[in-house]
């Protein structure tokens, strides 16, 4: 099981994780409270319910590199470009935009 700290903004959003059953990402309770409060996607709008899926979420998945940055991505670290988890955490800690993934401490 992988886990990732999902930031919007520089504040802890969610988490997303990977097991076999596929991907689950949660909103924090913490998150969820804060009157500046916007869901991270349309696609995920704000709710205490889990969102699951057996493929990474196509929001997600849209922060990877394509093309010739995959291509040096996967060449440089060494990562299977079907690890769509390990690309996410390896080039998503600093994304344009407000999303950013960070691998989860705990």
């Amino acid at each position: 099981m992988r886990k990732a700290d999902v930031m919007y903004r520089e504040t802890l959003a969610g988490q997303l994780i990977e097991d076999a059953d596929g991907y689950t990402f949660a909103y924090s309770r913490n998150y969820l409270s804060s009157p500046n409060a916007e869901p991270i996607s349309l696609t995920m709008p704000l709710t205490d319910k889990p969102f699951r899926s057996n493929t990474l979420f196509p929001f997600f998945d849209g922060l990877i590199p394509e093309g010739w940055l995959l291509d040096i991505t996967v060449e440089n670290w060494k990562i299977n470009p079907n690890d769509r988890m390990s690309l996410l955490l390896t080039c998503c800690k600093d994304c344009i935009g407000a999303v950013g993934i960070v691998e989860s401490k705990n």
